[in-house]
């Protein structure tokens, strides 16, 4: 049985927050720079970190890590707020049944491998329940770069499991082109789930080794129910 690692993208993933990410984002920049013009691109598969450079340099402020810590600390200040409005916010079909199916599985570790930063990944799931099913991940407060935080949540399920992460079978869930590219990036595995911008041809075409039009589909249902299967319950 191979030691195994899921890491789950949040946004367009595991639950659509109905633009409350944005919201709060443009209420920080407006606070900075006056005008939330410079946010006017999609986020879809972007880091935190590089949504807040690219916001800052856009906006003709200094965009160093001091400036995109202070931020990303106003708009985790937002956050809460924005989720709580967010009338569209839902957690996505098919996501928790996916959860529970891997859940509680020995040689298993269910983390989050997202470009939100930690504080702001946990309050979108705890607006739908599922922040507690998280026990670690790879964060946008690791790095900037997708394949590098994906390598430092794969790093902490690893840990959890008490073998080497070379050891471990690594699966990233996303939904988007960027997610794909990440997870080759470190010899990882891909399942795509088209409930982002990207359909799932598109997925399967940038190299996931599979994809699905959401988690609700039966075949992605029977690849975790696969999975699940090759691992005893803990």
């Amino acid at each position: 049985m191979t030691p195994t690692i899921v890491l789950f993208d949040v946004d367009g993933t595991l639950v659509s927050c109905g633009g409350a990410g944005r919201v709060a984002m443009e209420a920080a920049l407006v606070e900075i720079a006056g005008s939330a013009d410079a946010l006017a691109f999609s986020f879809a598969g972007g880091t935190d970190r590089a949504i807040a450079r690219r916001a800052l340099e856009g906006s003709g402020r200094v965009a160093d890590d001091a400036a995109i810590d202070a931020f990303l600390a106003r708009y985790l200040e937002r956050l809460p707020a924005a989720l709580a409005s967010a009338e569209r916010y839902r957690v996505l079909d098919g996501a928790v049944g996916v959860l529970d199916t891997v859940r509680g599985r020995a040689g298993i570790a269910v983390g989050l491998g997202t470009g939100n930063v930690e504080a702001g990944a946990r309050a979108k799931l705890a607006r739908g329940g599922i922040a507690e099913r998280f026990a670690f991940g790879g964060f946008g407060c690791d790095h900037e770069e997708r394949a590098r935080l994906l390598a430092a949540g794969a790093a902490r399920g690893a840990a959890r499991l008490g073998a080497a992460v070379d050891a471990c079978r690594v699966l990233v869930v996303g939904d988007t082109e960027k997610d794909v590219a990440a997870a080759l990036a470190i010899g990882a595995e891909c399942v795509g789930v088209a409930t982002g911008p990207t359909d799932a041809a598109t997925l399967r075409a940038a190299g996931a080794h599979a994809a699905f039009d959401d988690l609700t589909d039966p075949g992605a249902r029977a690849w975790f129910a696969a999975l699940a299967a090759s691992h005893t319950s803990s």
